[in-house]
């Protein structure tokens, strides 16, 4: 049997309810609220690219922030949202607003029109300068959720937070699958990075232990769906 046909039998659909509100975990790594018509993305980190080549001489090709933003404008076209939330490190730098092309500071500003947007301050972006729109601030409260970028042990009932990158590998019959994902016990949710060029932690990793002291399902990224899978499934890197 196939490694995608093993993983459909896995399958539990997108819904993952928390703290009594509606979640609906979309295929691209965005969480919708349809309750509150409110879209939530996380770690965006644009203009890394830019941020690589300024700091370090390093060259990667800058078409990150473009293919970030074009991955964001389906979702919305598709959703319809009255507000979008980002999650924090939506830039992977406090200048990164400044170098960004004038047609990918166009796409943004046409994505916000019309709605609602917060930029949730992350570790990367706390001090964003001004002129990329919407507003800041550092956590969120939405019905019974708070949403905030980092997650915090111990935290309340309802958080849904960002930072870790989040990836799950399933590995059957000498195959594997590295994913992004969402990790939730029905308590908590860590969202996965959602911009071009972020990488991912191990769901597996001692990071995710005292999030989640009970165990965990994590919500693979898959080819048009989202798959969940048991932590006992899940293998380290």
């Amino acid at each position: 049997m196939a490694l995608g046909q093993k993983l459909e039998k896995t399958v539990k659909g997108t819904d993952h309810p928390l703290a009594g509100e509606a979640l609906s975990l979309d295929r691209t790594g965005a969480l919708w609220l349809p309750e509150h018509r409110t879209l939530v993305v996380s770690d965006l980190h644009l203009e890394k690219g830019s941020s690589f080549a300024a700091r370090s001489g390093q060259f990667l090709p800058p078409y990150d922030t473009r293919e970030t933003l074009a991955c964001l404008h389906e979702v919305i076209q598709r959703l319809d949202p009255a507000c979008v939330v980002a999650l924090g490190d939506s830039f992977h730098d406090a200048r990164g607003p400044e170098r960004m092309e004038p047609g990918d500071r166009a796409m943004l500003s046409a994505l916000q029109e019309g709605r609602d947007w917060v930029w949730i301050a992350g570790n990367h972006d706390a001090a964003v300068s001004e002129g990329v729109g919407g507003r800041y601030c550092e956590t969120l409260t939405i019905g019974g959720l708070t949403l905030r970028h980092e997650p915090l042990a111990g935290a309340g009932e309802g958080e849904i937070a960002g930072h870790l990158h989040p990836c799950g590998k399933v590995s059957m019959r000498g195959r594997s699958v590295r994913r992004r994902c969402f990790v939730g016990d029905g308590h908590r949710l860590v969202m996965p990075a959602f911009g071009a060029y972020t990488g991912g932690l191990n769901v597996r990793d001692s990071a995710f232990e005292p999030l989640f002291p009970n165990g965990f399902t994590a919500y693979l990224l898959g080819d048009g769906r989202v798959f969940a899978i048991g932590r006992t499934m899940l293998g380290r890197d």
